[in-house]
């Protein structure tokens, strides 16, 4: 039957849609979050041009890029986003993030 393969097909395309990509709204840090002040922080002391405005509307380049890369990393990430984004390991995230936030080099 071609009816399986089709629906397989559809279904594989409404699963990929509802992934986040940069394109989509991120969630909502929690006021006070300590790993996304950290990567505040950490990302004002490193690079220039974080208060910048970015293409998020209300946010600076250092808040879309942090607030990017807490929603890309996992859950119970306790480290330094920012400098997770410089290692390997984070090059994905670091590079989806620069792009959201139109800050890189």
């Amino acid at each position: 039957m071609r009816i399986r393969p089709l629906a397989a097909l559809i279904g594989l395309a409404l699963c990929a849609a509802g992934t986040a990509s940069a394109d989509d709204t991120y969630n909502t840090v929690p006021k006070g979050d300590p790993v996304y002040l950290q990567c505040q922080a950490t990302s004002a002391k490193r690079y220039e041009g974080g208060s910048d405005a970015s293409p998020i509307a209300g946010q600076s380049k250092v808040e879309a890029f942090c607030t990017c890369m807490w929603n890309e990393t996992p859950d119970d990430f306790k480290g330094d986003l920012a400098k997770f984004s410089e290692t390997t390991k984070g090059a994905a995230a670091n590079k989806t993030c620069e792009k959201y936030s139109n800050w890189s080099d």
